[in-house]
């Protein structure tokens, strides 16, 4: 799908301006266009900015920043190491950004949590895409929940945790192919037992959070399969979750 240059402006905290700039000198290029010819910058587009970004924080020169980010010899986790340690140097003034790097490698070790024979036998030919780690990092990161986050740990943990997804996405479907609304009752119990899942991750998860998780799965497709797996799904089916947690929501709140 891709993100366009407006989007990543607001994500990264950037003004537009930049990112064109960034694309003139080089040291940023959109991975592709859009027929129109409109900039659309990739997952691995937004990992290259935030490591532009962090040093930039460090007071580094983009030309010393393109340098660095150009040598062959350093892979993704050797820069990101690389990060810390001049992080590191300057707690005092950038500690939230060592924080931050700390948790995209704690992100990154997460998702070698199973083996690849683990990951087909739990979750068959379903896979996370590449860079989520990283995404997952920089979207919630900040949030206090992602500090509190606990995934299984032993590949029966995780089994576990696959047959209650498909439980509960069996209900679901049954809800939609049903034509039940989204605000009923049964619909409300199952956005109910989807907040005590993600709190069992997370340590506790607020109904504030669950809707902004929940808009995710109307809108980003991605975001959905990690819930519904594609052959799970029926149209509109994320559009649905979002629905059915908010009413719930509005329904505990009155």
């Amino acid at each position: 799908m891709g993100y366009r240059v407006g989007e990543v402006a607001a994500l990264a905290g950037v003004t537009v301006r930049t990112l064109h700039h960034y694309d003139e000198i080089g040291l940023l290029s959109p991975s592709g266009r859009t027929a129109a010819g409109y900039r659309r910058y990739e997952t691995a587009d937004l990992d290259r900015l935030q490591r532009v970004l962090l040093y930039r924080e460090l007071g580094l020169p983009l030309e010393t920043i393109a340098s660095v980010l150009a040598d062959p010899g350093t892979d993704a986790d050797a820069h990101l190491k690389r990060q810390r340690e001049l992080l590191v140097a300057q707690a005092d003034r950038i500690a939230h950004m060592v924080a931050a790097v700390d948790r995209l490698l704690e992100a990154r070790a997460m998702g070698n949590a199973l083996t690849p024979e683990e990951k087909f036998e739990v979750f068959g030919g379903f896979r996370e895409p590449d860079g989520y780690a990283e995404e997952a990092v920089r979207r919630w990161g900040d949030c206090p929940e992602w500090k509190q986050t606990q995934l299984p740990e032993t590949k029966q943990e995780w089994a576990e945790a696959e047959r209650q997804r498909k439980d509960w996405v069996r209900r679901l479907v049954a809800l939609v192919d049903d034509g039940v609304p989204a605000d009923s009752p049964a619909a409300g119990k199952l956005a109910e037992e989807h907040r005590e899942m993600l709190a069992g991750v997370m340590g506790e998860c607020g109904y504030e959070m669950q809707q902004r998780i929940a808009d995710l799965y109307a809108n980003e497709p991605a975001q959905l399969a990690f819930l519904v797996r594609e052959d799970e799904q029926r149209p509109g089916i994320g559009a649905y979750v979002r629905d059915a947690v908010r009413a719930n929501a509005a329904r505990q709140a009155a």
